[in-house]
């Protein structure tokens, strides 16, 4: 009866020493899922990303509106007969409530 208890001992102990140390441990399976997590975050933000890159390439082949809104943010271009006005902010101070 002893050997028995003694061997369900060791083999209790070697089931834990797998379970918590051993190839594919219960920590090392948590670490596994944390990264899964991640990088399924991490791809839902570049599909996200893809798609908006994709309607306006659709957008910038269908029509001239996204052609001409580019062309004018990136470019600065203005029609003809167009008046262009550059509106320039005072630099900020610092606020005014501490320094009295």
């Amino acid at each position: 009866m002893k050997r028995l208890l003694i061997a369900m001992f060791v083999l209790l102990g070697l089931l834990q020493y797998r379970l918590w140390w051993g190839q594919n441990s219960l920590p090392e399976s948590f670490q596994l899922q944390e990264q899964i997590k991640l990088q399924r975050e991490s791809n839902a933000k570049l599909i996200e990303r893809n798609q908006v890159l994709k309607e306006e390439i659709l957008d910038l082949r269908r029509g001239t509106e996204a052609l001409e809104e580019r062309a004018r943010n990136e470019l600065g271009m203005v029609k003809q007969g167009e008046t262009f006005f550059r509106v320039m902010g005072e630099p900020q101070r610092k606020a005014e409530i501490g320094e009295q």
